[in-house]
């Protein structure tokens, strides 16, 4: 398949200096949606089942972060928290957003929470799925993805770490991602983002709780009970800090709650940001 006919390739702009591919989906107002960390990972791969959804109430703005997808990666591109929230603003100030929704998976859970902190303007509500942005112990989980060797059988174990359901693990979605993984230029970057001991990393996406208990944010809180990558304990504890959040666990689901519970969590989503 061409690049020409790539569903992962949406849009260009240029955002403080760096060339950012994003897809830009609907009308009314928007929301930012901010992938995780996997390798080969894309917004388009991260969010394909929530964009149709979403787009039909709201303006879906989803970009590649830097180091990721099909954004421009500098050489001298730092791969560290500032970097990212600085992009993200970049890309609303481009953009001509003043104030956005929020949904970030994972690694973008903590993007978002940072964004949230330093510019509580920009951002009217806030969904985390799966969040990192506080500290927890690594879990073999997490060490195995941001540890990922490029291999059709590595990228296998992967899968069957982010997912509860196995029978989403097919040889064929192993072999797509592993092929995503390796396009030049993706396996550079993303092993010069989180290098052993990556305790650190975790630390690094961490948020201090005193910022966490002074957001502002109507904030909704979602994440799979058998998360083997970002712990259950972390969304419980956000929503403990996070004075105007709610909670919500999806039971026999994994890392992949807009995969796994992909019509219940864009249902969750949608009506959560129409509220008044």
């Amino acid at each position: 398949m061409g690049q020409a006919h790539n569903p992962e390739i949406g849009k260009s702009i240029i955002a403080n200096g760096i060339v950012i591919n994003y897809h830009d989906v609907g009308s009314a107002a928007p929301v930012m949606l901010i992938h995780g960390s996997g390798p080969g990972v894309t917004a388009w791969a991260n969010w394909r089942l929530s964009i149709p959804a979403l787009s039909q109430q709201c303006r879906v703005i989803a970009p590649d972060m830097v180091g990721f997808g099909f954004s421009e990666r500098p050489a001298d591109a730092r791969y560290d928290l500032d970097a990212w929230v600085s992009q993200a603003i970049g890309l609303l100030d481009a953009l001509e957003i003043d104030c956005t929704d929020i949904i970030g998976n994972s690694f973008g859970g903590a993007l978002a929470l940072a964004l949230a902190i330093r510019y509580p303007a920009r951002v009217r509500r806030l969904v985390l799925m799966g969040s990192a942005g506080v500290s927890f112990p690594l879990t073999p989980g997490l060490d195995a993805v941001w540890g990922y060797q490029p291999s059709i059988a590595n990228m296998r174990k992967l899968l069957d770490i982010f997912a509860y359901d196995r029978n989403l693990v097919t040889d064929e979605l192993a072999e797509l991602r592993y092929k995503a993984s390796i396009q030049p230029g993706f396996q550079e970057a993303f092993a010069a983002m989180f290098p052993a001991p990556r305790q650190n990393g975790v630390d690094a996406l961490a948020c201090r709780e005193q910022d966490l208990r002074a957001l502002p944010h109507e904030t909704l809180v979602i994440h799979g009970r058998e998360d083997q990558v970002i712990p259950v304990s972390n969304s419980v504890t956000l929503a403990d800090w996070i004075s105007r959040s709610q909670l919500h666990i999806f039971g026999r689901c994994g890392h992949w709650t807009q995969i796994e519970h992909a019509a219940r969590f864009n249902q969750l989503v949608m009506n959560f940001l129409a509220e008044a």
